[in-house]
């Protein structure tokens, strides 16, 4: 029988779940706006196009960070919102929020002096 396998970074499998693309962008609007329609969420994140953002939606609401509710009614209304299981990264997201603004200054400079001695010597 085959050893388990070792994992050296124990975030790794939270970390590809979270920072998948366009996840964490998502997830943070919607955190912070609350319910949302899908054309109000699209207008939040306008990078991303209908077709990936419906397939992150799916995604979000199979991992269950994301319910979608909807309204029989005419025309019919689909609203998407988080779970409590999503709101729980808020501390998570806040914490990320303020290491950026803290230390992206201090990245930027470094990939200048990179790029300023063409790469590594």
């Amino acid at each position: 029988m085959a050893a388990p396998e070792f994992d050296p970074c124990p975030i790794g499998p939270a970390a590809d779940l979270i920072f998948g693309r366009w996840t964490a962008q998502v997830v943070w609007v919607l955190n912070h706006h609350g319910r949302l329609r899908f054309t109000e969420l699209q207008r939040m994140v306008p990078a991303i196009t209908p077709k990936v953002l419906t397939g992150r939606l799916r995604q979000l609401e199979r991992d269950g960070l994301v319910e979608r509710t909807y309204h029989a009614e005419m025309p019919p209304r689909v609203e998407y919102a988080t779970t409590p299981l999503a709101r729980s990264l808020t501390p998570v997201f806040d914490a990320l929020a303020t290491w950026s603004d803290a230390h992206l200054g201090q990245i930027a400079t470094a990939r200048e002096r990179y790029d300023a001695a063409d790469g590594p010597r």
